[in-house]
């Protein structure tokens, strides 16, 4: 069967691969934790991108194997646990590339013997059976995988591997197209969807045959291919040739050698033994049989001409053997080809070496060393030596090879003599006894690397305070360039641009601040936006209350009183003054009197409660149990928890007379009550408390723990069949089963007077401690632990301490802005002169009462935005506390190097929370050492001030400065421990319903990695989970000695103990798990693998579609009482569309229940309701003409009441039944329920949330606006939303569950066993915050401070921590932001900003695209392309609006699309989606541009280079295989070859291989790997913006032209339809974009003093159109 009769199926493959290529999301492949994330690559795909590499030559090995180990490393620095795939099949893909096939082969032997990589090489195709098992039990998160091979064929193998991938439900992620930073790697991921995996379980026998046919036809290629080259020798005849050579070469080399040598005689021979073959076939057969075997081909080479070339051959790998690559990297570059005659045998030569490789197995017990098989053969160093022998030796150049080279070369040749035996080879020398030429005639064959040096250019020499105290250690070793230095005598004047336009580009422009929309306007007394505010006030109140339960406190101003280090602690009531006396009695008045008061309640209440638990135990335990919450008084509760002990005994016995079966439910609340009595009240307990608790426990069957608590004998009237009431385990046993959430944790008991909620643990104390002493903390604690408590305690201190300081909460993100907010407003109240506020609020949408506060509540790039806004400075020195939430984004994906700007910019004392960091105490170091600084910097302005007001010249009021005392200590505050415990659940689908399965944590473990790890740290289990761990092991060992030493009803710990307590069971547990280890380490570890076998449940791979069932999940969780539950999706538009269909599910569930006339009845009631209302008006309108008549009044009331009655039964007809919601109609009443929606009455899914949230259910997103955020969480917090992250909140929730839905198995062992992230720094720096700091610097309220400021930022980032090599690429990365800043005319050489300098800064979130819509201004293109329609208008046409917005789209809507989906053939409806190239002047522009940017930049690298670590620059990265070695000075030849000295400074020597300079830096699209490695800085650093981007393999990248196709026909739906982006995306993509250019708009605006200027004019047009469209949606 032909390959073209399957063309149908494979043409739906692509179009199906086709179709998801531009949906492929472009995000960060590794999330936080990366070692639950276990992926593939799949090795050919891998290597057909590094062969595509625009930087390497064909035939250079030593530089590919660089390529694919420097990927390789990236991925492991950044913690990725992959493994390589390599299909044997895959290989056939090869056939008509035989240069590949030994370069595949030597690639997988490489990363087999000298890598830790783990390398699948067993699997024969992606349909085969053994790959879908490993895919099953590894289930990785994604595979790597090229969108394109090297040919057609290879493309279709890739076709069949993605399709394949995404029937086991495997997301793929495209190998072209990835970028990297320090912390990340971005590529495009095309997740698995299940209209993918029906497409392969409909075509599967399709596929099968199609992609059997098609290795069909690849073996038929090898076929002809080899038959061409050897012909009556087949493939088998070939392999048993080369493992004939290599038995032979192991006689000849008995103690081994180097697989360089050993590839080298062996390939060399073997080709020339079938070279000769060759001749001879050819000798034998007819002319016309010639032509056909070596068609086009004008004469057949001699053996002797073969020869010649294999001893240039062996000859280039001696120079391999005996040159270190610092001497390989200087070789000159010869650009001529190899003639067509010899093609012949190079290809030969290629199939030998492949033979050979292929069969390097069978030198098992012969010393072969195989670390260079990176390095086998180098076509570019044998070509060199070729154009010598050939061109310069003819002409009479001689040079030497030298004795060691000599030598080497005659002991290869000759062992390649002794190999071939058939006929005889020449002798050594001379090298070349034929005069054909290898290769081709070129007018310039030798590349002239000389001419591309780049000029090393000096450093713009600068005066500033900054510059010298940052880098002026590094001034001394720069060149620097003279004052009349063209370059310095040209630098920029922006006043010529200013002159020409009437512009003034230097003037202060207002900050993101005063242009953030104000919610209010704070000082306007007009009554309708009083109104507003007191309506916004009130709503955050109602808000905060729905996310606590806390009491509103007034918070008064007290005077700060002097602190002394050591306060006695007042004991003795001598030492109490009269009014301590006085305070003391009151308060203990009040007790007695709230006592009483508690009293009468529960004598009011306890009746109906005990009523109740009569009828209902559980219910009435819940009733008490909330009375318990409120009460107080030690006694009450006491006599409470006596009342209720009583009604579960009495329970207890009543349910054991009458049942077979026990509810141990009743069990577990009596011993609930019986821990609470013994713990929390045992100074109360009388003898006959003490005997009704003794009794309870009889009853239960714990006769012993009866005994002990109360020896006399109980008297046993009614308990004569004890047996008939035990529940039959032991008392331990039971607690922990059954309890484990009940169990009692070890909390102090004495009151904090700083706290009145709740009594603090002990690390709460040392957190109010660090508050107190106005100390830093980082907090490390688990979710829900308490650690928030601080936050709110710091706020209310410096709520006391003054009107004016400032208390700054950094959230990050505005959900948590807002929520935080409007706790706060809910906790404090407190009385403040006019026009201040207690809380404010500033993100990039909105702010409100943000610089009159005393609490601001913001994220981190607003905070960073008035940190360093210069004449913010008297604001920012009123803050007297920073509180970090979630401190750990310092490691995040997006503005991290924000996080650590705030850290060391601030001065003021700051708590640090977070609950998921790895390495706390490194983060704490870091911040100590920032704090050390400031205390440094605080004496030395200290001094100054001292020395000025000295001077009588302070012109700063010392009240700034003189200030409470703060500390300059960082702590660090650790809590492992979960105040609740968390149970996993397997989801699985059996007979079309949910199941759930257990998931014990100790499941997720392996034997190996307790063995090389232990037990991960935060791998905790449940009290119930402890002991199946028990149970399990004493059932898999049965002679176990330890076994009854932890029997838990003799563990040591338990024994005799009434109340078994949580510390108790944390104690049993670490105590089984060391256990299980000492199993593993002595002997034992087979029944220890067992053990986690067994504990594991059944793995169940559905192939069903889990969206379809997800509604069957929540009906599922309803039934077992396990609502409200919160869901995570992973995917924005499945968080939407699972939403719907859960709605979708109940509507029609609500349908099939509705009686089948109750639609006709509801139609008929609305009628007769729109008549009655109609008569009710016309009656009225009639009334208020004429006198009232009393017949006619009876007459309205009875139309009155029937419409009421008819509105009731309308309303009763359409009420959603309780089965058909799962809203809980009791949470909340209507009138706030309507509040809640009238809020998003106008927003974009507003009528969409209010339609779910009738049904219970809600979902939150980033892409939703604020007032949809907070009404789905008040919704969710009131109850009211049941269905919609938190698993367990203290004092609320004890038992937390998780369900894994459409997770399979080992993806949850791997999430459960990885590891915390650890936090790294990012790359700090960037040309525009360089501006940003230089400004503050010269512009600061406060110079000295500001200077200060800036010096923190640039000398403490993360990153250069403890390394001063790094420090120093910092410090030189500085200078060149400054000398660019200086040449573009941003800072003058004082280090002053200049020019647009506040343009540029301002659109900071757009670098590089901000300096390169400057420098288009500054040129004029805007004032050439913005022109009127008619001379004197103020209105531009359509066509200048689109090219406008074509350019601002050009610069500041960049989304590349997949180089893969401009083959699409799908038709486009209303975007053009490719976004056009910027217009032919706009283009030049950015040319230039471009081009001195990449020349400054090259020039900056070339200088840094001289930091690179040159001993790791010649090791490969992965294997760190070394390359260097003593210089070969012995030969004249080798002297001669690599003289190519110059322009190799900042280019990796490996890339140097592939005949590259430092001229190539200054080509577009430089790769990052080019540039040497170790220095830390490549072209993702330089300020370019290349008009085209290109993939891995070269391709263009078209960008998504979102941006414009929406301005031209405003709907988001033809975004989602044809630019395929998803529509929450897509809006909050347009809102930035319009941010943008409003932002431009306002700043030009602010510029430009001519009211007129079409520029000016132009973009606001441009900008007021742009938000009516968006608003339009």
């Amino acid at each position: 069967m032909d390959l073209e009769e399957h063309a149908m199926v494979l043409e739906r493959m692509s179009q199906l691969i086709l179709s998801a290529v531009p949906k492929a999301e472009y995000s960060s492949l590794f999330n936080d934790f990366v070692e639950s994330e276990f992926f593939l690559i799949d090795g050919d795909s891998l290597l057909a991108t590094c062969i595509c590499e625009k930087s390497l030559k064909p035939g250079q090995q030593l530089h590919f194997f660089y390529l694919v180990e420097c990927y390789l490393t990236d991925l492991i620095s950044k913690g990725g646990q992959f493994a390589i795939v390599f299909f044997k099949d895959a290989e056939y893909a090869y056939f008509n590339f035989p240069e590949l096939l030994p370069l595949r082969t030597a690639l997988i032997l490489h990363l087999q013997h000298n890598t830790s990589i783990d390398v699948r090489t067993k699997f024969s195709g992606c349909l085969s059976q053994e790959w879908e098992i490993f895919l099953e039990d590894s289930y990785p998160y994604y595979l790597i995988v090229a969108d394109e091979g090297l040919n057609h064929l290879q493309t279709y193998l890739f076709n069949f591997l993605i399709t394949q991938s995404w029937a086991m439900k495997v997301n793929i992620v495209l190998s072209s197209g990835q970028t990297s930073d320090i912390l990340r790697l971005y590529a495009y991921l095309m997740p698995s969807m299940y209209k993918n995996q029906q497409f392969f379980k409909e075509n599967k026998k399709k596929i099968e045959s199609a992609y059997k046919t098609l290795i069909k036809q690849l073996e038929e290629c090898r076929i002809s291919a080899l038959e061409s080259l050897f012909g009556n020798l087949k493939w088998k005849n070939m392999m048993e040739e080369a493992c004939e050579t290599i038995s032979q070469l192991k006689q000849l080399w008995p103690e081994g050698s180097d697989i360089r040598r050993v590839l080298c005689v062996t390939s060399c021979s073997l080709s020339l033994r079938m070279y000769h073959h060759f001749l001879e076939n050819r000798k034998k057969t007819t002319s016309v049989e010639k032509t056909n075997i070596q068609e086009g081909e004008s004469k057949c080479l001699a053996l002797q001409e073969m020869e010649d070339l294999c001893k240039l051959h062996c000859l280039s790998v001696v120079f391999l053997l005996h040159l270190p690559l610092s001497q390989r990297a200087c070789t000159r570059f010869i650009t001529s080809h190899w003639t067509k005659n010899i093609h012949t045998f190079l290809e030969m030569k290629k199939w030998c070496e492949y033979f050979i490789l292929s069969n390097i197995n069978i030198c098992e017990f012969w010393n072969l060393n195989l670390i260079h098989l990176s390095d086998l053969s180098d076509e570019l160093l044998l070509k060199n030596i070729a154009f010598y022998y050939e061109n310069e030796n003819v002409e009479g150049l001689h040079l030497n090879l030298g004795d060691v080279i000599m030598k080497d070369y005659e002991h290869l040749w000759n062992t390649v003599s002794k190999l071939v035996r058939k006929f005889a080879v020449g002798k050594p020398f001379p090298l070349r006894t034929t005069k054909l030429s290898f290769l081709e005639k070129n007018p310039s064959p030798i590349k002239d690397t000389a001419k591309e040096n780049i000029p090393n250019l000096g450093f713009i020499s600068m005066s500033c305070e900054v510059v010298d105290k940052f880098v002026g250690d590094l001034l001394t070793d720069l060149p620097f360039l003279k004052s009349d230095d063209p370059i310095v005598t040209s630098l920029v004047k922006q006043k010529e641009f200013d002159e020409l336009v009437h512009w003034h580009s230097h003037r202060p422009l207002s900050d993101d601040y005063d242009r953030t929309k104000c919610q209010f306007d704070e000082k306007s007394r007009d009554p309708h936006c009083l109104r507003s505010v007191q309506k916004y006030h009130v709503f955050q109140r109602f808000y905060g209350k729905s996310l606590e339960s806390v009491s509103p406190k007034v918070v008064v101003t007290q005077a700060v009183k002097p602190k002394n280090k050591v306060i006695a602690p007042k004991n003795k009531k001598a030492h109490e003054t009269k009014a301590e006396i006085i305070t003391r009695e009151n308060k203990k008045r009040l007790f007695a009197k709230e006592e009483e008061k508690e009293e009468k309640k529960w004598s009011v209440l306890s009746f109906s409660i005990e009523e109740e638990m009569k009828e209902n135990l559980n219910s009435g335990i819940k009733n008490l149990e909330e009375f318990l919450k409120s009460c107080k008084s030690n006694s009450v509760k006491f006599r409470v928890e006596m009342v209720a002990l009583t009604a579960c005994l009495k329970a207890w016995k009543e349910h054991c007379r009458g049942e077979t079966t026990k509810d141990l439910n009743i069990a577990v609340q009596m011993m609930k009550r019986i821990h609470s009595l013994m713990e929390k009240y045992p100074e109360l307990l009388q003898e006959a408390d003490q005997q009704l608790i003794a009794r309870c426990l009889k009853y239960l069957g714990f006769d012993e723990l009866a005994s002990s608590l109360y020896p006399t004998q109980v008297a046993r009237d009614d308990m004569k069949k004890t047996d008939k009431y035990s529940i039959g385990i032991g008392p331990v046993r039971f607690q922990l089963q059954y309890m484990g959430h009940y169990l009692i944790r070890d909390e102090r008991k004495d009151p904090d007077p700083r706290v009145q909620d709740f009594i603090p643990d002990t690390w709460q104390r040392e957190l109010l401690d660090v508050v107190d002493n106005n100390e830093s903390a980082v907090i490390v604690a688990p979710t829900s632990s308490g650690k928030t408590y601080a936050s709110y305690y710091c706020m209310e201190k410096v709520l006391k301490e003054s009107s004016e300081g400032v208390v700054v909460y950094v959230a990050p993100t505005k959900a948590l802005v807002n929520q935080v907010a409007a706790t706060v407003q809910n906790r404090f109240t407190k009385s403040l002169p006019n026009g201040e506020a207690l809380c404010g609020v500033f993100t990039r949408d909105y702010r409100h009462d943000a610089l009159n506060c005393q609490v601001l509540i913001t994220v981190p790039a607003c905070f960073e935005i008035l940190l360093l806004a210069p004449h913010r400075q008297t604001w920012v020195k009123r803050i007297r506390y920073v509180i970090f939430d979630e401190v750990h984004c310092l490691g995040g994906e997006i503005g991290a190097e924000v996080w650590e700007h705030l850290l060391v910019m601030i001065r003021c004392p700051f708590l640090a929370l977070s609950a998921t960091i790895s390495n706390p105490q490194h983060l704490t170091e870091w911040l100590q050492s920032v704090k050390h600084y400031w205390k440094q910097e605080d004496h030395t302005m200290g001094k100054n001030i001292a020395f000025k007001r000295d001077a009588g010249r302070c012109a700063t009021s010392p009240k700034d400065y003189f200030r409470i005392k703060e500390s300059y200590k960082v702590r660090l505050v650790l809590y492992g421990e979960r105040y609740n415990d968390l149970e996993k659940h397997i989801c699985s689908i059996k007979h079309n319903d949910i199941y759930f399965d257990h998931f014990h944590p100790c499941a997720a473990l392996t034997t190996d990695h307790i063995e090389k790890y232990g037990f991960p740290s935060d791998l905790t289990l449940s009290p119930r989970e402890t002991i199946q761990l028990y149970d399990t092991m004493f059932q898999i060992w049965e002679r176990w000695p330890r076994a009854q030493e932890f029997d838990p009803e003799k563990f040591i710990h338990f024994k005799n103990k009434i109340v078994i307590k949580k510390l108790d069971a944390r104690k049993y547990e670490e105590s089984l798990k060391a256990e299980l280890t000492s199993w593993i380490k002595n002997g034992h570890a087979e029944e220890a693998k067992v053990v986690l076998r067994n504990l594991s449940p059944d793995s169940v791979f559905s192939s069903e579609n889990m969206k379809r069932m997800f509604p069957l999940l929540v009906e599922k969780l309803r039934k077992m009482e396990k609502l409200p539950a919160l869901f995570f999706l992973f995917n924005l538009r499945d968080v939407e569309q699972t939403a719907i269909c859960v709605r979708s599910f109940l509507e029609q569930k609500q349908k099939r229940q509705r009686p089948p006339k109750a639609d006709k009845e509801a139609y008929d009631m609305t009628n007769k309701l729109r008549k009655v209302k109609k008569s009710i008006e016309k009656q009225k309108t009639i009334d208020e003409k004429s006198q009232k008549n009393p017949r006619k009044m009876d007459q309205i009331l009875i139309h009155e009441a029937e419409h009421n009655n008819l509105l009731k039964t309308l309303e009763k007809n359409l009420e959603i039944p309780q089965e058909c919601t799962y809203a809980n109609q009791k949470a909340i009443d209507t009138e706030t329920l309507q509040m809640v929606f009238d809020r998003v009455k106008f927003t974009r899914k507003g009528a969409e949330l209010k339609a779910l949230a009738r049904r219970g259910i809600g979902y939150h997103h980033s892409s939703l606006n604020f007032k949809e955020k907070q009404l789905v969480e008040i919704l969710f917090r009131k109850g009211f939303i049941r269905m919609s992250g938190r698993a367990g909140r203290r004092g609320q929730d004890l038992l937390g569950d998780v369900y894994f839905f459409d997770i399979p198995l080992p993806k949850v062992e791997k999430l459960i066993k990885s590891n915390v992230p650890e936090l790294r720094g990012q790359f700090p720096l960037g040309i525009t915050l360089v501006l940003r700091l230089m400004l503050l610097a010269s512009k600061g309220d406060d110079p000295e401070d500001a200077k200060a400021k800036v010096l923190s930022v640039l000398k403490h980032s993360l990153l250069s921590f403890k390394k001063p090599r790094v420090m120093k690429i910092l410090k030189l990365y500085f200078l060149f932001s400054l000398q660019f800043l200086v040449k573009q005319g941003y800072l003058d050489q004082e280090g002053k900003p200049m020019g647009f300098a506040g343009l540029v800064s301002h659109l900071h979130y757009h670098e590089p695209s901000n300096l390169v819509f400057v420098s288009f201004l500054v040129k004029g293109l805007f004032h050439n392309l913005c022109q009127p329609t008619r001379e004197g208008s103020k209105h531009f046409s359509q066509d200048v609006m689109e090219k406008l917005l074509l350019v601002l789209a050009n610069l500041f809507g960049r989304r590349p699309l997949p180089a893969k989906f401009q083959e699409t053939t799908v038709k486009f409806y209303q975007s053009k989606v490719f976004l056009d190239d910027l217009p032919k002047d706009f283009n030049d522009a950015l040319r230039e541009y471009n081009m001195d940017v990449t020349k400054d930049f090259a020039s900056f690298l070339l200088n840094v280079a001289k930091l690179a670590d040159m001993k790791q620059e010649y090791q490969l990265p992965l294997s760190k295989i070394n390359f260097t070695g003593k210089e070969c000075e012995g030969s004249e030849l080798v002297s001669h070859l690599m003289n190519c000295k110059e322009g190799r400074a900042a280019i990796s020597p490996f890339v140097c291989l592939s005949g590259n300079s430092d001229g190539d830096l200054l080509l577009p699209n430089t790769p990052n790997h080019v540039v040497l490695r170790t220095i830390g800085i490549n072209h993702t650093q330089a300020p370019v913006l290349w008009s085209e981007i290109l993939d891995d393999q070269g391709r263009r990248m078209p960008l998504n032209a979102y941006a414009l196709d929406f301005y031209k026909h405003g709907s988001l739906t033809g975004l989602v339809q044809d630019n395929r982006i998803n529509e929450g995306t897509a809006y909050y993509l347009l809102k930035d974009f319009a941010l943008t250019i409003r932002s431009i708009s306002v700043s030009l605006r602010e510029l430009c003093e001519n009211e007129d200027d079409n520029v000016v004019l132009a973009f606001e047009q441009l900008s007021n159109t742009f938000f009516e469209k968006l608003n339009g949606v």
